[in-house]
């Protein structure tokens, strides 16, 4: 019965995820949305030659410096969410597993799980009324102190600063369930063997807390280390604008706007390949590197 279960989930897995993933053979060919993906002849350079050069569009995408451009945005944005974004779900666990009122916390964890489930178009509506220069909230309060207006939509540094703070405060509500579960399992009784030996909170904290979770957070880091190439594309592209299209470009809006609204399919998914790749060799090494450090790892 367990293996019967299973098999409505595998069906979908296998029908939606793993058949479709056939068709990066598109990176590898001339694709022509009109013959279809296997009849459509491979790369060829240049083009209808008859010299095939299945690498085509990758040696495309390599020597574009528009390409290296959109990497080191990806890479710059999920280095400075998971350098940010990380931490905090963890620090807001501790602090609400240490609330002496279980009515309060269990408000304040909703409350702060809660934007988990609103949409970036959402989201970034909210930015604007937000931080708006002129009738924004923030810079209305700014001008009160004579501090505005500040352009944090506009303006490269700021922008890179307000999404970051955007994604911190959309996520780490919903990362902190994952921890206050992980704290749930830890032995009390080792809370009551710290306090006989005379440790305080910020000890019992540092010697018994982190440790407990220390596995959860391995795991979590090494998952977060897989997508540092992968980045979603609905949260660039509505917070994004022309003023800032230099930082906020990343692989996925260029996708879109070089290989979909171009119609460069191949091209587009040259780079989606390319984009999978890094991410399972980044997985691989950080699940390598905390197996050899002890840890359980992944798998």
């Amino acid at each position: 019965m367990i293996y019967l279960m299973l098999a409505l989930p595998l069906a979908f897995f296998l029908v939606f995820r793993y058949v479709p993933m056939t068709n990066i053979i598109i990176a590898f060919k001339d694709y022509n949305i009109f013959r279809g993906v296997w009849p459509s002849p491979w790369a060829q350079t240049p083009a209808n030659s008859g010299d095939v050069n299945i690498f085509k569009w990758f040696i495309q995408a390599f020597t574009s410096r528009d390409f290296y451009i959109v990497l080191r945005n990806t890479v710059v944005l999920n280095v400075l969410d998971l350098l940010f974004g990380f931490p905090m779900p963890i620090i807001l666990a501790i602090l609400l597993n240490e609330l002496p009122f279980k009515t309060y916390k269990k408000f304040t964890q909703t409350v702060v799980y809660l934007p988990h489930f609103l949409s970036w178009i959402i989201i970034s509506g909210i930015a604007v009324q937000l931080f708006a220069p002129w009738g924004g909230i923030i810079n209305m309060a700014l001008g009160k102190i004579s501090l505005g207006p500040i352009d944090f939509l506009m303006e490269k540094n700021l922008w890179v600063g307000t999404y970051v703070g955007l994604g911190v405060w959309k996520e780490m509500g919903w990362g902190t369930i994952i921890y206050l579960a992980a704290i749930t399992g830890i032995n009390p009784e080792l809370y009551e063997a710290a306090e006989v030996d005379g440790a305080g909170r910020w000890g019992k904290i540092w010697h018994i807390t982190l440790p407990g979770i220390r596995p959860t957070i391995v795991v979590l880091l090494i998952m977060n280390l897989g997508r540092i190439l992968g980045i979603e594309f609905d949260r660039p592209y509505t917070l994004g604008n022309s003023t800032v299209m230099n930082v906020a470009d990343v692989i996925s809006t260029f996708v879109y706007r070089v290989g979909i609204r171009s119609n460069q399919f191949s091209y587009s998914a040259a780079i989606g390949l390319f984009q999978s790749v890094v991410c399972v060799l980044f997985l691989i090494a950080s699940n390598t590197i905390a197996r050899k450090s002890g840890e359980r790892g992944v798998w």
